[in-house]
């Protein structure tokens, strides 16, 4: 394999030790999380009372319908952003991660609810996995025990958590239309003339920009975020405090929920349908929590309450005031809201504003399609690092230019910022339920509190939600249409990529191959060993594959040291390099047979190419000297193996069998002379067919549904399965197998 430094590829987030600093380094990381963090929420003032007003609301354009909205915006603003985001759901993070695999992360390590295979008891050793601490309730128990004996029930909730997903994805598409358009927007206040194509045109080609530019990383301009956020906070906020002053001062008063309750009683239905405007006030706080592992819960919460949330309310406040005397500018209230003095230098930076929120959710869309690849819930695709600085920020190509696709479509389809923001509430609105309901998971299950504590935080959060949701429903026909499509279409793709890759996985397992069958056949077949060692891969932890079978019946040789290697997924955000690789060895000693399991967080990156040959290497290496010290003599290990039909495994104790790659990354595959008399014999073997080269052995599967089968699983495994397995990236090329090192071997699984 290539051998990229290891800077390069082991990038690393915020150190622990700057989020657990002083207060310089505190505000330091709040001062930088304006840029990454809350670039989509603080851009909301530009289009949510033009969307609330929206519709037959417009039939409504006096002071007491102003007031309503302004304290709906409030009000909400207040409890989910800041007291059920800031005060509780980061509370729930996942070793310093967060979002919504974070919360399902948790309650799949507390309350055994993974539906990965090959999850081992030896992953609950991680110290990333602790489990222990609080002891269990009542509730807690009941709700593990139903998880337990109700798998069906434990597919439901993924696929729960899958489809709020597809929901977050569909943010990717939205936000940047919605953003950039409303931005745009603002140049026809200067030039009535332009015709609307235009504005489309120019919108479309800072869209094309911003996403051509994704390939070089948020980090190449990242020093440009924070300033031009905090220059739009402050610009909003000093133009709010002026129009309250010049227009209304006592606008303060619409702030009481009494007129909510006006507002609905005047207005009726039509004032229950635009609460799917005000729901766009709090679009991105979900960008607050699944962005903490950048930075520091105490950051993201001081950045927040101290600047962002004044700032936008003040704004907010001030946009409100100057309508109370404009009504008949209510669709183009924030331009319009603007004194003639400053508008085009805050243009330029509403502009500047709407693409920094926009590179942020399409950041968090690459995250969370490379964390469903971690679930098996999405096929393989090219995920690179674009920084050294913060470990999450990270490029896909692919969905890339596929966002880009959707959002132009988007924005030259619709080309009406209100239809685009009825779709966007009914994203926005779903995403934090489904964050709602983990959350109360978490709250019996994970933190063990009492039950009423969790039915009181369903029942207050997840109402509001579900009005904001239903009356974003009722725009289903005017643009809330596209989420749901657009979700349908990723959900039935995911859902079959993991329905595929479990039917596969069955297949390798109840078809391993008895090792003790293949060496007793040795002779007939002519196996022979040849130099070098050679790296199988397979998805299994235990047993034989059985492409190994099928090659060497074929090809009836096999190296002289043989690895099987399987990489698997484990649920915690990230493992460390030290406890990345696990050793054991397969079949009789003289065998030279071993299994390397290779773990991942779902967090972590998919890249074998940091000098992955001397890691594994050296921790063979590392196994073979210290196995006497640990394991049974292996007279009495054979003796315990002869009549099993299943191949044996000797393994360390855990402690043991991890390989330490601090240990090791530093040596050279170049030993000399003096250097191996160190090694016993075996070790030597090693080293020897090391320097004979390292062969990588890919079973290239293809699944076919059986003729039994029924007319949908053919369907699914036949043409969708198999469409997306050939148009998806082989692992091979995930891991920069060199061709020259690569052998392929084909099969057919009827499944």
């Amino acid at each position: 394999m290539n051998n990229p430094s290891q800077e390069s590829v082991e990038t690393e987030g915020i150190s622990p030790k700057v989020k657990n600093g002083s207060y310089r380094s505190v505000l330091i990381l709040a001062y930088q999380s304006l840029g990454i963090v809350y670039g989509d929420l603080s851009t909301s003032p530009l289009y949510v009372y033009k969307t609330t007003f929206s519709g037959k609301l417009s039939l409504h354009e006096n002071d007491e319908e102003i007031y309503g909205v302004l304290s709906f915006i409030f009000w909400t603003f207040t409890l989910i952003a800041l007291f059920k985001y800031v005060f509780i759901v980061m509370s729930a993070d996942d070793n310093g991660e967060g979002g919504t695999f974070a919360l399902y992360s948790l309650l799949c390590r507390h309350a055994r609810l993974c539906i990965l295979p090959n999850q081992e008891p030896m992953d609950d050793k991680l110290s990333a996995y602790d489990i222990k601490g609080i002891l269990e309730t009542r509730s807690s128990a009941a709700l593990k025990s139903f998880f337990r004996l109700h798998p069906s029930f434990r597919r439901g909730f993924l696929l729960f958590v899958l489809f709020g997903t597809c929901m977050a994805i569909g943010d990717g598409v939205l936000t940047p239309a919605i953003s950039v358009l409303s931005a745009v927007s603002g140049v026809k206040h200067k030039i009535p003339g332009l015709h609307e194509n235009y504005i489309v045109l120019i919108s479309c080609v800072i869209l094309v920009g911003l996403f051509s530019l994704q390939h070089r990383g948020t980090h190449k301009v990242a020093f440009m975020f924070a300033p031009i956020i905090m220059a739009w906070l402050v610009c909003i906020s000093v133009i709010g405090i002026y129009n309250i002053i010049k227009w209304n001062p006592s606008i303060y008063h619409a702030l009481s929920p009494v007129y909510m309750l006006k507002f609905l009683r005047s207005t009726g239905v039509e004032g229950w349908i635009s609460l799917g405007g005000v729901v766009l006030s709090i679009t991105g706080v979900e960008a607050m929590f699944a962005d903490l592992g950048h930075f520091s819960s105490l950051s993201i919460k001081i950045a927040f309450t101290f600047l962002v949330y004044p700032s936008l309310i003040l704004a907010y406040l001030g946009e409100a005031a100057f309508l109370s005397k404009h009504h008949e500018d209510i669709q183009r209230s924030f331009y319009k809201a603007i004194p003639e003095a400053v508008f085009w230098p805050v243009f330029v930076v509403a502009t500047f504003a709407s693409v920094i929120g926009s590179q942020a959710v399409i950041s968090a869309t690459f995250s969370l399609v490379n964390q469903c690849c971690a679930l098996n819930c999405f096929p393989h695709v090219k995920t690179m690092h674009t920084s050294n600085q913060i470990y999450g920020q990270i490029y896909i190509p692919e969905v890339n230019w596929m966002l880009m696709c959707l959002c132009l479509a988007v924005t030259i389809g619709l080309r009406d910022t209100s239809m685009i923001g009825h779709a966007y509430g009914l994203a926005v609105t779903f995403v934090m339920f489904v964050s709602t309901c983990l959350m109360t998971l978490v709250i019996i299950i994970v933190w063990k509190l009492r039950l009423i504590n969790a039915i009181v935080f369903f029942m207050f959060f997840g109402s509001i939600e579900l009005l904001y949701i239903s009356a974003s429903i009722i725009k289903v026909h005017e643009g809330g249409w596209i989420p749901l499509v657009l979700s349908t279409i990723f959900m039935c793709s995911m859902y079959t990529w993991y329905y595929g890759t479990m039917k596969k996985h069955e297949y390798d397992d109840e078809n391993k191959v008895s090792m003790n069958r293949i060496l007793s056949s040795g002779p007939s077949l002519g196996i022979v060993r040849v130099p070098g060692i050679g790296l199988i891969y397979t998805n299994l932890v235990a047993g034989v594959p059985a492409v190994f079978g099928h090659f060497v019946t074929t090809l009836p040789a096999f190296h002289q040291v043989l690895v099987f290697v399987c990489i698997k997924y484990v649920q915690v955000p990230h493992i460390d390099e030290e406890d990345r690789l696990l050793v054991t060895r397969v079949g009789p000693k003289e065998c030279k047979m071993f299994r390397c399991i290779v773990r991942y967080g779902y967090r972590d990156l998919l890249q074998e190419n940091y000098n992955f040959e001397n890691k594994l290497v050296f921790s063979l290496v590392h196994y073979v000297e210290t196995e006497d010290q640990f394991c049974k003599p292996m007279t009495e290990v054979s003796r315990g193996c002869k009549n099993s039909k299943e191949p044996c495994e000797y393994e360390l104790p855990l402690e043991q069998a991890f390989t330490s790659s601090n240990k090791y990354q530093a040596m050279d595959t170049a030993v000399d002379d003096r250097e191996k008399s160190i090694y016993n014999e075996e070790a030597m073997h090693i080293l020897r067919a090391k320097e004979s080269g390292i062969t990588y052995i890919f079973g290239h599967c293809s699944v076919k549904a059986k003729k039994s089968s029924s007319i949908f699983k053919k369907l699914a495994i036949d043409i969708m399965y198999a469409f997306l397995n050939q148009n998806c990236r082989e692992q091979e090329v995930l891991l920069n197998v060199p061709h020259t090192s690569l052998l392929e071997v084909g099969m057919v699984y009827y499944v």
